[in-house]
């Protein structure tokens, strides 16, 4: 559970953390001062399926694979992943690198990600589609366990699902107990109907359990900016450029034999578009669909019309015909054709002619290249904000109703499924694509935003800028 640990702090502890930031920034940082004569390590002797000292978790394999490269013995100095394992270790100078850590934990410059995965439900393959959801009518008297003063705990609390928890501890001594691990062994034996649990953590006993388990990714909260999905990335001191340098090119020239590692683990990695990478059986379907199937959106039936009200709510996985893409078919489109990008996030228009004052347009970040047509996906629009929609259109596809239009605005919005499905069924376009991950999805894949007003038909908006 320390992948969260910086998370957990910041919202128990900021105090403490901002004095830990102001100590890590000041030390004096002997790294870039001696040559390196071993790969030393910071880690857990007893935290599978992290690390251990037989060497069998898969940073273990990570660190090895990395000693190999760099040509230097491997060096471990063990404590246990508990309070103050970072300043009796790394900033201790004992240790030179910890191999797994919340990207963006403040007492440790971080190195790029190397993997990102994801908080998960953990139930028994046998009570498949009875507690396999907290949206489940049977959540409420599940017996449900978490670790406490964790993201997913959080979540239980705001959906009120309270009164049947068995909490565990987050900060252990992991020679004598390992929390996680213990929830995992008792949604087997019985004692629980799910465990909410970090998902490397889940997914490595859930495969060594003596019934069959089966876990599903949890969905985060963004109305309430608790997210279930974290980037892992490796630690070391502040000031340590080069070997932090060092780090980064390992990581990016190893990246196919670590992802080999973290798959061989069974660890669920999420691909940057929020999907995951390899879907187990349960939820991959009968032909292995490798992420690109939307997992938690199947639930929700496609309407007959248009949504009309509440238009952030999770959204269906499909648009009668119309193609859904996600970040990577997406990427596809674009460097095949040049499709219109059409955003159509809430937001202000330009006011009619003849109104007083002076209008100041709205900005917003989203894809490069995209244009902005605010509020175009309403569920009954007035004439005007329809006549907006159509000769905006007419005017970005030249007339062309065979133009590729890509309608989004972020994840979970309906104002986006509405307008694609508008396009096609009222405006007669033939070639209708949606992006239901929107901003959201482009930003979790590491691309690029920019700032947009809204566009104007009579060329007094802008599109990108």
């Amino acid at each position: 559970m320390r992948r969260v640990r910086g998370l957990v702090l910041g919202l128990v502890a900021g105090t403490l953390v901002l004095l830990g930031w102001g100590a890590a920034a000041q030390e004096r940082s002997l790294g870039e001062l001696r040559t390196r004569t071993a790969f030393r390590v910071c880690a857990d002797p007893d935290n599978l399926p992290f690390s251990d000292r037989a060497g069998e978790g898969f940073e273990n394999r990570i660190a090895e694979l990395f000693a190999r490269e760099l040509g230097l013995p491997l060096h471990y100095d063990w404590h246990p992943q508990t309070i103050g394992f970072i300043r009796n270790t790394l900033r201790a100078h004992r240790c030179d690198v910890v191999m797994g850590i919340t990207a963006g934990h403040e007492l440790v410059a971080n190195t790029r990600s190397y993997y990102a995965s994801t908080y998960v439900l953990v139930y028994r393959a046998a009570d498949r589609g009875r507690f396999d959801s907290l949206d489940s009518p049977l959540a409420r008297i599940a017996r449900i366990g978490v670790v406490a003063n964790t993201p997913p705990a959080m979540l239980l609390a705001w959906r009120g699902l309270i009164d049947n928890v068995r909490s565990y501890e987050l900060q252990v001594d992991t020679r004598v107990t390992h929390p996680a691990r213990e929830a995992v062994f008792d949604v087997a034996a019985g004692r629980l109907d799910m465990a909410l649990v970090w998902g490397p953590i889940a997914a490595y006993w859930a495969a060594r359990a003596e019934v069959p388990l089966e876990w599903v990714p949890l969905e985060g909260d963004r109305r309430r900016n608790l997210p279930m999905v974290f980037r892992i990335s490796m630690g070391v001191r502040y000031g340590e450029k080069e070997w932090l340098d060092t780090l980064n090119r390992l990581i990016r020239e190893k990246g196919e034999e670590i992802e080999a590692i973290l798959r061989e683990y069974g660890v669920p990695l999420v691909r940057p578009d929020g999907r995951l990478l390899d879907p187990p059986p349960w939820l991959a379907g009968e032909k292995g669909e490798k992420g690109r199937r939307p997992q938690q959106r199947s639930a929700v039936p496609e309407p007959e019309g248009y949504r009309t009200a509440d238009y952030h709510a999770p959204v269906p996985a499909t648009l009668a015909g119309a193609t859904v893409l996600d970040t990577e078919a997406l990427l596809e489109l674009i460097g095949r054709e040049r499709p219109v990008l059409v955003d159509v996030h809430a937001g202000a228009r330009r006011p009619p002619e003849g109104r007083d004052g002076l209008w100041i347009p709205p900005e917003r970040e989203s894809l490069p290249g995209a244009v902005w047509l605010p509020n175009v996906g309403v569920g009954t629009p007035p004439d005007d904000l329809l006549a907006y929609f159509r000769d905006s259109l007419a005017v970005l596809t030249g007339g062309r109703r065979d133009r590729p239009l890509v309608f989004f605005c972020s994840r979970d919005c309906w104002l986006s499924w509405n307008a694609a499905k508008r396009a096609r069924d009222e405006l007669g376009y033939t070639r209708v694509y949606w992006y239901p991950d929107g901003v959201d999805g482009w930003h979790e894949a590491d691309r690029p935003l920019v700032r947009v007003r809204p566009f104007e038909p009579d060329g007094n908006g802008e599109g990108t800028g």
